[in-house]
């Protein structure tokens, strides 16, 4: 089927109590995990890129791509903008074929990322696209993304973003980080309680690789409908490779390599998945 919106499946997964994976890939091969690992599980999921991935090769090249397997597929994929940093980006996404867009505005001030934020969804609620925001910073660093030591997520200025920006769905800072956790991460499951009473949006837990799978479905259970993964894929991918040119040492097909790599990314995403489900 086409590429769809994340807007359904967020709203289905929030009615219901569960989350829908989005997944971080980075070439053919990581995008052909994904969207195996759905048709595997029979699950929705969505197919994300970085401004760094859409560097490395080019909008285009990715929406291309996603688009074809989604078609090829019966499961609903969505392909959605990770942390877009610009105005610019976005509408390079949105113009492209992107069917969920993220504005990061995060590192400005309260009144800037709302100036931000609202530009983006004026221009994609025109092609009725949903768009993710963040409030709050999720801390770490992964991808040319420098989150610091982070903060914390205020619920009444979460409420007052929400109504001024117009966002569909909101990326939410309660302890977790981007990139490999030096130290077991404490999360304030109390302080997304309180945001999930007071917005009626969907929630997204950025920084969940890393994260236990209890800590993971409590996330869930509190209110978070979307889950983003993005480092336990890439190490996925690196560990397939190496096992395989460890084995195979005298194989130069990248065929060969590839589908090692790629069979390693798609039975993490279908456990990933399966942490998601109700």
């Amino acid at each position: 089927m086409p590429l769809t919106t994340t807007k359904h499946m967020l709203l289905a997964a929030q009615k219901s109590g569960y989350a829908i994976g989005a997944f971080n890939i980075e070439n053919m091969e990581m995008a052909q995990a994904v969207v195996m690992a759905a048709e595997e599980t029979a699950t929705p999921v969505i197919v994300q890129t970085t401004p760094s991935t859409v560097k490395y090769a080019s909008a285009g090249l990715f929406h291309a791509m996603v688009s074809s397997l989604a078609k090829a597929s019966k499961i609903p994929i969505a392909l959605h903008l990770d942390h877009g940093n610009s105005f610019g980006l976005a509408q390079q996404a949105l113009e492209t074929g992107y069917t969920s867009i993220m504005i990061d505005g995060s590192a400005l001030s309260f009144e800037e990322n709302i100036k931000l934020t609202s530009r983006v969804t004026t221009v994609s609620t025109r092609k009725q696209i949903p768009v993710e925001a963040e409030l709050g910073k999720v801390g770490g660093k992964e991808d040319g993304m420098d989150g610091g030591a982070g903060n914390y997520t205020d619920p009444q200025m979460a409420k007052e973003f929400i109504k001024r920006t117009k966002i569909t769905s909101l990326a939410v800072a309660i302890g977790t980080a981007h990139g490999i956790y030096s130290t077991k991460p404490i999360l304030d499951i109390e302080r997304l309680k309180k945001i999930r009473k007071i917005v009626d949006i969907p929630l997204v837990l950025h920084g969940a690789s890393g994260l236990s799978q209890d800590q993971i479905r409590e996330c869930i259970a509190s209110g978070i409908c979307k889950v983003n993964f993005a480092t336990e894929l890439r190490q996925a991918y690196k560990s397939g490779l190496d096992d395989f040119i460890k084995n195979n040492p005298h194989s130069y097909d990248p065929k060969t390599y590839g589908t090692a790599s790629r069979n390693a990314v798609k039975e993490l995403v279908i456990k990933m998945i399966e942490i998601c489900k109700p």
